[in-house]
């Protein structure tokens, strides 16, 4: 169990390295809590950085490294934890939550709060994202063909919920990091919270939540990346040359 605890506090902190963090406005003011619309101009659009793979690579490694299937792996010691603790455990949270982050992106803007990229924009880059997520995720697991750790499907590796929980947290950091500098915290905090209960659900092995919220992160990102943002002319004009 010492690797896993060693894998686990790896894994917190890649995430703490590589969490983004506001933009700044001004160094001369004080930071702010809330940054008012049309104070500032917009941030730059988000490009491709080797930093960047950082988060990704470690969680997807560790969700490869961590998914023995011998009676003292990693993921079957965290599968017979849950069973002695928490055999009773069961709910339906997690099929919501998973989404959550995406209602508040949404919601925000809706009471007045902007975001980083008009409603076309994000809206186009949230499509790619959730295409990319759910191709990935589903072709790896009728390839992988991991069985649940409570035996019905063959369909474990990697965790299509906790995929979508952080491509939809990572799509809400990115959207309102530069307003709200806890927004990573908040959108990853129920990201980790959905995987958490795939576990306890007995619904996925600890290896599956790992890659999951590797892979649900990067398909997100990756959609950043490659957006051209030809509907936005506020964007064109603070940045002609993109």
């Amino acid at each position: 169990m010492r690797f896993g605890f060693l894998v686990l506090l790896l894994c917190h902190a890649t995430l703490s390295y590589a969490q983004p963090t506001p933009d700044t406005v001004n160094p001369a003011r004080p930071a702010l809590h809330y940054i008012p619309a049309d104070t500032f101009r917009l941030p730059p659009p988000i490009r491709y950085s080797h930093k960047q793979l950082i988060v990704p690579a470690g969680l997807i490694i560790s969700g490869i490294l961590v998914n023995g299937n011998g009676d003292e792996s990693i993921k079957n010691e965290v599968k017979e934890m849950r069973n002695t603790h928490m055999t009773s455990f069961k709910t339906k949270m997690d099929n919501y939550l998973q989404y959550s982050p995406v209602l508040i992106a949404y919601g925000l803007d809706a009471i007045g709060i902007k975001s980083r990229n008009t409603v076309v924009e994000r809206s186009l880059i949230l499509a790619k994202g959730a295409v990319l997520n759910y191709a990935t995720v589903n072709i790896l697991k009728r390839v992988t063909r991991q069985l649940r750790p409570d035996g019905t499907t063959y369909n474990s590796w990697p965790s299509g919920h906790t995929a979508n929980a952080f491509a939809a947290a990572t799509f809400l950091s990115e959207e309102y990091k530069h307003r709200f500098k806890w927004m990573p915290y908040a959108a990853y905090g129920l990201a980790g919270t959905v995987g958490a209960l795939r576990i306890c659900n007995n619904r996925h092995y600890i290896s599956d939540v790992l890659a999951g919220a590797g892979f649900g992160y990067l398909s997100m990102k990756m959609a950043y990346w490659t957006h051209q943002y030809k509907w936005s002319k506020k964007r064109k004009k603070d940045y002609p040359t993109f």
